[in-house]
């Protein structure tokens, strides 16, 4: 074998692994499951309102600016097994149709207050989940959107840049800045 046919077979190797999980995936395809799901324009609409009531915007944008539905959506689908996959996709639609026959109306352009009463319930049932959790049992699919929020909006430009401070490393020590009350965080 000479070099050139090497590198095409590295290459072709190298695509494969890229394209080839993208087309055998499921149910988290961009085409999605429906409504209440997480694919189509729908489901990334609720999943995008649900990581705006969980980070809001303030004096900084919120998680909906940096598009969070689209990257939860993206990480569930690339790197969470099959299982934990259901288990979002399964609690997604439970999601909208508690809300639904609680207030009347969809999750998603809903009242910040009712979304957040509901979340914050969510947020409790999860935290039970994980006390009688078994191993071996998927996580509570809140506790999944609820990490992938966070994650993606402090990994992004605008969580990066506005919604906390930086300070490139090396850089010089201070060990007496003076904090107000409100400040922002570090991050280095």
């Amino acid at each position: 074998m000479n070099r050139r046919a090497a590198i095409i077979h590295l290459a072709q190797l190298m695509g494969s692994s890229i394209v080839g999980p993208r087309l055998l995936q499921g149910a988290w395809s961009a085409e999605g499951t429906g409504s209440g799901g997480t694919g189509g324009s729908a489901g990334l609409a609720l999943l995008d309102e649900v990581g705006d009531t969980i980070l809001p915007a303030t004096d900084v944008p919120g998680a909906k600016a940096v598009n969070i539905g689209s990257f939860i959506s993206m990480m569930v689908r690339d790197c969470y097994e099959p299982d934990q996959q259901a288990a979002v996709e399964a609690g997604l639609r439970e999601l909208s149709g508690r809300f639904r026959a609680r207030y009347g109306h969809e999750f998603v352009g809903a009242p910040s207050s009712e979304r957040t009463d509901f979340l914050n319930e969510l947020d409790a049932e999860q935290r039970s989940y994980a006390r009688g959790r078994n191993p071996g049992q998927p996580d509570h699919y809140f506790r999944v959107l609820k990490d992938l929020t966070i994650l993606g909006y402090f990994s992004s430009e605008i969580g990066c840049t506005q919604a906390i401070r930086f300070t490139e490393v090396p850089g010089s020590y201070n060990g007496n800045v003076p904090y107000k009350q409100g400040d922002r965080v570090w991050f280095s």
